[in-house]
C-alpha cells in the first residue's frame, strides 16, 4: 500500500458530502415548488418527481460512499471493505468497543512495553506509552551520537505495536541493514530521524510517524532533555551510560545500588503528565528494571503524577531475572527497589508469572546466569502489594517473552474490576461488544 493511500478516504469524505448536500437541495427544491406553485399536470409531476427521486438517490450514494470513506479513514489499512461485509461488520464493533476501553498509560521501554502494547490495543484505543530515552547503545545510540537526536529505537518498537499496518510495512520498518556504514542500523530507526529532521522536536516527529501508521492510542518520551543514566555500584563506581550499567556491574562483580539522570531536573512532557492524572491504571514493565522502568520514574514530574494519581497502579514483573541487573532477585525485590527511588505509593498490583518452562531451556539461560523470577508472597504482603498471578509464558526465537495475549487479557480484567466496577452499565455494554467482536471474528 502506497503512503498516499492513507490519505485518499479524507479527500473522498469531503466530496460525498458535498454531493450529500446537493441531493438535499434537489429534493427541497422539488417539495417547495410542488408547494409553491401547485401545477399538477402530468409534465409539472413529472418533473417533481424526477427532481425528487435524483436527490434520495443522490444523497443514498453520497452516504453509503460516504460510509465507505470514514471506514477506510478510521483504519487506514482497510480501503476496499464491502459493505456488507463481515470484515466490516466487525471493524465497526471494534471500533465501539475500544473507545470505551479503559485510560491506560503503560510506562517502560524494551521489548517488554511493545509486547505488552501489542496486546492490549485490542481492547483499548485510549492507551498512553510513556517511553523512556535514555538508550545510548545500538543503532539509537548512533543516531543520538551522530545526529544529536534523542533514541528512537524503543519508541520505534511501541509504535509498531500500536500500529495498524501492513505486515510488509512492518517488516520493512525492522529491518537492518547487513552492511556498509549503517550495519545493524533499522530502518524504523532511519524513518524516525527523517521525521525528527523536518519536525519542530522530538515529540512531534514521534506524533507525525504515529499518524502515518494508524497508531491506536499515543506514543510519546518521557521527556524531551538531553537525559544520562548513571549508576552507582554498590563498590561504590559511578557507571555513565544505559548500555554500559550491565557491563561494569558484571565486570567488576557489583550489583547496581541505586541509579540516576543528569539533569536531574529533566522536564516531563505536559501531555504525559495528564495522561497519568487521568488515567484509570497505570502499568509499569515489563522490563529492563533499572534501565528501562524506573529511568521514566526518575523523572521528577512523573514521578509525581504516578504518586498523585487515582488510578490503579500495577507494575508486570519480568519472568527471568537479567544478568548483571536483577541477578538473584525476586518479585519482591523488583519492588523494593522502585520504592526506593521513587516511594512507596506507585504500585498496587504486581502480576507475576506462573508458569514453567522446559528443563532445556531452562538450562540454557541457567548457563547465561539468568533465571525465573521467585516469588515471597509475604514480603509483598509486607509492602502492601497484591498478587495477580497467570501463566504467560512464551517462547520465540528461543528467547522467553510474556504471552501479548494473554497478559493483556488479564490486565483488562484486573483494572474493570478493580477500577471501574462502579460504572455497571459501562462494563456490562463494554464486555457485550467484547463477545460480539470474538462471535464475529470466530466465524
Amino acid at each position: 500500500m502506497k503512503i498516499v493511500d492513507w490519505f485518499r478516504p479524507g479527500i473522498k469524505v469531503k466530496r460525498w458530502v458535498m454531493l450529500g448536500s446537493m441531493g438535499i437541495l434537489f429534493i427541497i427544491f422539488g417539495v417547495l415548488e410542488f408547494v409553491n406553485r401547485r401545477f399538477y399536470s402530468m409534465y409539472y409531476i413529472s418533473f417533481y418527481v424526477f427532481l425528487i427521486t435524483s436527490g434520495v438517490f443522490v444523497l443514498y450514494v453520497s452516504i453509503t460512499q460516504g460510509m465507505r470513506s470514514i471506514i477506510a479513514l478510521i483504519n487506514k489499512g482497510y480501503l476496499n471493505v464491502s459493505l456488507d461485509s463481515r470484515k466490516l461488520e466487525n471493524l465497526i464493533y471494534e471500533k465501539r468497543l475500544l473507545v470505551k476501553g479503559p485510560k491506560i498509560v503503560a510506562i517502560g521501554g524494551g521489548t517488554g512495553l511493545s509486547t505488552m502494547l501489542r496486546g492490549l490495543k485490542y481492547y483499548t484505543s485510549n492507551i498512553t506509552a510513556i517511553v523512556t530515552v535514555a538508550d545510548d547503545g545500538g543503532g539509537s545510540g548512533d543516531l543520538r551520537e551522530d545526529l544529536g537526536m534523542l533514541p528512537p529505537g524503543d519508541i520505534r518498537n511501541c509504535i509498531l505495536s500500536l500500529a495498524d499496518t501492513e505486515p510488509l510495512m512492518e517488516e520493512l520498518l525492522q529491518y537492518r541493514f547487513k552492511d556498509g556504514r549503517l550495519k545493524n542500523q533499522s530502518f524504523g530507526n532511519l524513518f524516525l530521524a527523517a521525521m525528527d529532521g523536518i519536525s519542530s522536536n522530538f515529540e512531534e516527529a514521534v506524533h507525525k510517524m504515529s499518524s502515518v501508521l494508524a497508531v491506536t492510542g499515543k506514543v510519546m518520551p518521557v521527556t524531551l532533555d538531553n537525559i544520562i543514566l548513571k549508576a552507582k555500584l554498590k563498590n561504590g563506581t559511578i557507571v555513565e551510560g544505559e548500555s554500559n550499567i550491565p557491563i561494569e556491574a558484571i565486570k567488576q562483580n557489583s550489583s547496581i545500588e541505586k541509579v540516576f539522570i543528569e539533569p536531574k531536573n529533566a522536564r516531563a512532557l505536559k501531555e504525559a503528565v495528564e495522561a497519568i492524572l487521568e488515567a484509570d491504571a497505570i502499568i509499569l514493565g515489563p522490563g529492563s528494571l533499572y534501565t528501562s522502568v524506573i529511568p521514566n520514574l526518575l523523572v521528577k514530574d512523573i514521578a509525581d503524577a504516578v504518586n498523585k494519581t487515582q488510578a490503579v497502579k500495577l507494575y508486570v514483573s519480568n519472568i527471568m531475572t537479567q544478568k548483571g541487573e536483577t541477578d538473584g532477585f525476586g518479585v519482591e525485590d523488583h519492588i523494593k527497589s522502585i520504592f526506593k527511588h521513587v516511594g512507596n505509593n506507585v504500585i498496587d498490583y504486581v502480576v507475576i508469572n506462573v508458569g514453567k518452562i522446559d528443563d532445556e531451556l531452562e538450562g540454557k539461560y541457567k548457563e547465561e546466569a539468568s533465571h525465573l523470577v521467585s516469588v515471597d508472597e509475604n514480603e509483598l504482603k509486607k509492602l502492601n502489594v497484591s498478587i495477580i498471578e497467570g501463566d504467560f509464558i512464551t517462547v520465540r526465537n528461543g528467547l522467553i517473552r510474556h504471552n501479548s495475549e494473554k497478559l493483556a487479557s488479564i490486565l483488562i480484567e484486573t483494572i474493570m474490576d478493580k477500577k471501574l466496577l462502579f460504572d455497571r452499565k459501562k462494563i456490562i455494554e463494554y464486555f457485550y461488544l467484547s463477545e460480539r467482536l470474538k462471535e464475529n471474528k470466530n466465524k
